[in-house]
This record gives structure tokens, C-alpha cells and sequence, in this order.
């Protein structure tokens, strides 16, 4: 997401940063680009001329030309500008004592509502240890209450029916009464769309939104629609009312316009971005988070919380000891290829790294579906040992090797290169226990694969070093890498604490 606009912002502030002192002349052209940059993303005319305008009179007040470090200031006020741009802190869900609190998701047909129903009521069984009951008032659509009903069963989500009604009212009116009686906490109405704006369809929503009174009204919106997207949502602030706004398809969405401008124009914050088609492809939006991945300052906090969530770390911890102990063998490496495995793409996992640590190289879909290829030959050379084999990986002579390329699909080559790899792997953890880097947090949930990664698909894959540093605890971020600094990282232990 955003890749047209950060590839011209971050071209833009590495030109100022070749000047040896900044005037007003080098701001006001770097401004320029950067209003070119925000339409050509598609952001809403008055909101680019607002944010230049806003980000000039800063930079003006600061002085930022006389500074010793002009670019970085230059660069810190962009930063909190589109921070500021997109809603300024992240807005969750906010709910009360009351069975059940309503939520009502609204907007045009085929913008995703009855998924994104689906994948936020999973979202908030998971974070906010919320008990969700859906209901579908979709009587209109054909087999739109069964598409529910069958969202529901994926997530895990009980889903309220009446086959008796084809009345919405009587519908959630029922939806209600069975929450309450079943200790349901929060209910999720996922409302009827239709292919354009009109009155039979908001009066109904008006009357539903009466009869429930919903905590949040939720607009759902295809972000790769743009300004329409921004336009349809502003006609149902005005009619409905809502509380935040769900932009789908954010992961094909490379200019981000629909994000950027949103908030200016209705007042209202993005709430959750769908990333992926899965059902829990879908992420609370942080407005510092994103636009950190749109400067290239990449976003950590979301890859820790992605490695939190999906890597097993009982089992890392047990692999962390076998590395201290320089007993790693090619079984724990195919486990921990699983793992990672699940984090994604190496496309995605680069996109969230700072450029210091990728050196501003990136993957492209292709590059990155290499890797993934690559991954899965590796894993099918070591599925093709014996057990013997992947827990003493000395015990391989060339009849092995043989057998194991016939067994893989690979060549004896590839075989040779991947044991090559795999010791060169374990020197590095061996000097790196010496060295006593090999502990703290990320190495507990990660192992130290990804800083081996590198080495065993292939070789200098960009990125793949700052990946383990980082995870590893071999690496981290210092005061230098300015917002993703260590203030940042204690406000995030600290919101924990108060959950």
C-alpha cells in the first residue's frame, strides 16, 4: 500500500537531504513535488494544498534552513503532518457496560461489508476478548444471510437467523433480544448496500440505527475506489451519521488517496484496513505506523506484533537453548520455516523494516515469490532426509545426497549449497554466543532465522541481516532512527500495561 506516493516522497526528502544548507527555495521545491506526490496519489485536492501549506508555515516557524540537520527536521515535519493527515493516534472500538453494544456496518454493494463483518467480529473475539453475535438485515440480495452465515463458520462467530422474516427491523429487533438472553456482548448488523446511494436504503439504515443505537457505525469502502470512496462516505455521514470508516483492499491499493484524505473531508478516522483476502487479514489503521511506511522509516511495532501473534514462542524459546548450545540442527531449521512461513510474505515482512537496515532495497512480487520459492525447496531437500539425517547432518555422503535431490526435485548441487549454507549458519550463531548477542526478546520468539535466512536462500538477500538484527536482538533501533526510537517502544509497553 502507498508505494507510488512513498517511492516520490522519499525521492523528494533524499534531494534535500544532498544540499549542504537548505534555503527557503530548496523547501519550497521539495514542497512542490510533494503536492505533485499527494494528487498523483489521488488525495483530495483542498486536503494536498492544506497539508503543503501546513507543512510550509512549520517549516517557516522552525527555521528548519539554519538548523544543523535541515533534512531530518524537514523530514520530522512531514512525518507529523501526515500523521496529523490520517487521524493523528489510532482509533479502536470503544464500548460500555451495555448487552449487547451494537455495531452496524454500512455501505454500497460489492465494497466488502458481510467479509469485513466477518473479519472484524474475529478481530475483536482475539484483541478485546469481545463475544460477537452477527446478524445479516440483508433481505434483498440473494443468499446474502447464507453468505454470512457461512463467514461466520470460518471465523468462528455464531451468526443470529430467522427464516421466518424477511423484515429487517423484526430481524434485529430478534438479534437483540437473542444477544441479550445468550450473553452476547457485542451484536454486528451487517446492513443491505446497493449499487448506488439512495433513499429506500438510507431510511432504512436511519430506522435501524433508531431502533439499536450502535456504540460505532462503521462505513465500509473499497480503497481502490479513491475520491469516490471519500465521496460516498461523506453522503453517509450526512444521512447516518457514522463513527469510522473500513477501507478494503489496502494491500492493491498503491496510491492511498481514499486513507490520506478521508479524515480531513468527513471528521471521521479510519478505524480498520483489510489487508489480505484471509480472514484475519485486517489491521486497526495507526496513522504514525503507516506514515512511517510511507517515509521509508518502516514499521516495527506491527512486524513484533506479527511475530507475537503467529510464532509459536514455547518452541522458539526451546530452539534459542539448542543454539547456545550450538545443537541447531536442520530439524529445528525446517520447524522455524514453518514459523516464519507464517508471517507472510518476504515482500511484506522488507515493506516493515527502516531503510537503514534494507539499505533502501526492496522486493519486488516477483523477488519475493522467488524467496517463497526457494523456501519451498529447501524445506523439500530436508523433508526428503531421514531423521537421522536432519539431526546429524554430517552423517550425509554423496549416495545420500543422491537419494536426497531424487527425493526433492533438486539437483545435487542445490543439496550441497543448502548443507554449505546450513554450517555457515551455524558458525555465525556460534561467534554470535560468543559474542553474547545471541538473547533478549526477539530471539525468544524468533530463534535467530531470519539473521540465517540470508545465507540459506541463497545468499545476500537484501534486508534479510537488518531482519534478524532486528527480531534477534542482535540489531534494534537507536535514538538515530528518530519516531521508531525506544519512546516508542515503551508507550507501546505501557498501553499494554493498562490492558
Amino acid at each position: 500500500m502507498f508505494e507510488s506516493l512513498s517511492d516520490k516522497l522519499k525521492n523528494t526528502l533524499k534531494n534535500l537531504r544532498g544540499q549542504g544548507k537548505l534555503t527557503p527555495e530548496h523547501v519550497d521545491a521539495a514542497l512542490r513535488e510533494i503536492r505533485m506526490a499527494l494528487l498523483e496519489a489521488d488525495v483530495n485536492y483542498k486536503v494536498a494544498k492544506d497539508f503543503v501549506e501546513s507543512v510550509r508555515l512549520k517549516a517557516e516557524g522552525q527555521e528548519v534552513w539554519q538548523g544543523l540537520n535541515p533534512h531530518e527536521q524537514v523530514v520530522k515535519i512531514v512525518y507529523d503532518e501526515l500523521v496529523e493527515l490520517m487521524g493523528g493516534t489510532s482509533s479502536r472500538l470503544v464500548f460500555t457496560k451495555q448487552i449487547p453494544n451494537v455495531v452496524m456496518i454500512v455501505g454500497l454493494q460489492g465494497s466488502g461489508k458481510t467479509t469485513s463483518t466477518g473479519k472484524i467480529s474475529k478481530w475483536l473475539a482475539a484483541n478485546q476478548e469481545r463475544k460477537p453475535l452477527l446478524v445479516s438485515v440483508d433481505v434483498y440480495r440473494p443468499a446474502a444471510r447464507e453468505q454470512l452465515r457461512v463467514v461466520g463458520g470460518a471465523v468462528g462467530v455464531p451468526v443470529y437467523q430467522d427464516k421466518e422474516t424477511n423484515d429487517p427491523m423484526t430481524l434485529v429487533r430478534g438479534a437483540v433480544k437473542h444477544a441479550q438472553e445468550m450473553g452476547f456482548d457485542t451484536l454486528m448488523i451487517d446492513t443491505a448496500g446497493r449499487l448506488h446511494i439512495d433513499d429506500e436504503l438510507m431510511a432504512e439504515l436511519e430506522a435501524i440505527k433508531a431502533e439499536t443505537k450502535p456504540i460505532e457505525v462503521l462505513f465500509v469502502a473499497d480503497a481502490m475506489t479513491g475520491q469516490d470512496a471519500v465521496r460516498s462516505a461523506e453522503v453517509f455521514h450526512e444521512r447516518i451519521g457514522i463513527t469510522g470508516v473500513v477501507l478494503t483492499k489496502m494491500d492493491g491499493d498503491a496510491r492511498g488517496g481514499a486513507a490520506l484524505s478521508i479524515k480531513q473531508v468527513i471528521g471521521q478516522p479510519v478505524k480498520f484496513v483489510g489487508v489480505g483476502e484471509k480472514y484475519d487479514a485486517i489491521e486497526p489503521f495507526y496513522p504514525d505506523r503507516i506514515s512511517q511506511r510511507i517515509l521509508g522509516m518502516g514499521d516495527v511495532l506491527t512486524l513484533i506484533e506479527e511475530v507475537q501473534g503467529k510464532i509459536d514462542e514455547q518452541e522458539a524459546q526451546q530452539q534459542l537453548m539448542k543454539m547456545t548450545r550450538n545443537q541447531f540442527t536442520l530439524e529445528d531449521f525446517r520447524a522455524q520455516l514453518g514459523q516464519f512461513k507464517k508471517l507472510g510474505s518476504m515482500s511484506k515482512l522488507m515493506k516493515m523494516l527502516p531503510e537503514q537496515l534494507t539499505g533502501g532495497m526492496s522486493l519486488s512480487e516477483e523477488q519475493s515469490a522467488e524467496v517463497d520459492h526457494q523456501m519451498k525447496r529447501t524445506e523439500a531437500i530436508i523433508d526428503s532426509m531421514t531423521r537421522q539425517e536432519r539431526n546429524d547432518h554430517k552423517v550425509i555422503d554423496a549416495s545420500r545426497k543422491t537419494r536426497i535431490a531424487g527425493g526433492s526435485g533438486t539437483t545435487i548441487a542445490e543439496v550441497n549449497q543448502l548443507l554449505r549454507q546450513y554450517e555457515q549458519m551455524r558458525k555465525m550463531m556460534a561467534q554470535m554466543n560468543k559474542g553474547g548477542l545471541l538473547g533478549g526478546l526477539g530471539k525468544k520468539m524468533m530463534g535467530g532465522l531470519a539473521g540465517g535466512l540470508g545465507g540459506m536462500m541463497g545468499g545476500g538477500m537484501p534486508g534479510m541481516g537488518g531482519l534478524g538484527g532486528l527480531l534477534g536482538g542482535g540489531g534494534g533501533l537507536d535514538e538515530d532512527q528518530g519516531t521508531q526510537g525506544s519512546g516508542k517502544i515503551k508507550r507501546k509497553k505501557r498501553h499494554k500495561k493498562r490492558k
